[in-house]
């Protein structure tokens, strides 16, 4: 994979930013923030060709994370699916709201 060009990271404030540059990219008016992750994530990326497993192995070198180490539970959409249908069968108990 490569990165698209014209997509630069700048730190703003202390803020990690990607802003959008030069003609090809005149009619993106977002503004990117990305955390401390995203940011080293994209600084690979920039250097050129990389796989979603060169992605993964800076991360994991980056919070000295070893194979061995079990990933964390999720509570991702499929956490929250489960949740939505316990409640629709009556299974899950509902929020109260506080008088």
């Amino acid at each position: 994979m490569k990165a698209k060009e014209g997509f630069n990271l700048r730190d703003v404030c202390g803020h990690h930013i990607i802003v959008a540059e030069g003609v090809e990219n005149i009619d993106f008016n977002n503004i990117i923030k990305m955390n401390d992750s995203s940011s080293l994530l994209w600084e690979r990326a920039q250097q050129g060709d990389f796989t979603l497993e060169d992605l993964a192995q800076l991360l994991m070198d980056n919070y000295e994370i070893d194979d061995d180490t079990p990933p964390a539970p999720r509570s991702g959409s499929a956490g929250c699916r489960r949740r939505r249908t316990a409640m629709a069968r009556g299974r899950y108990p509902r929020r109260i709201e506080k008088e």
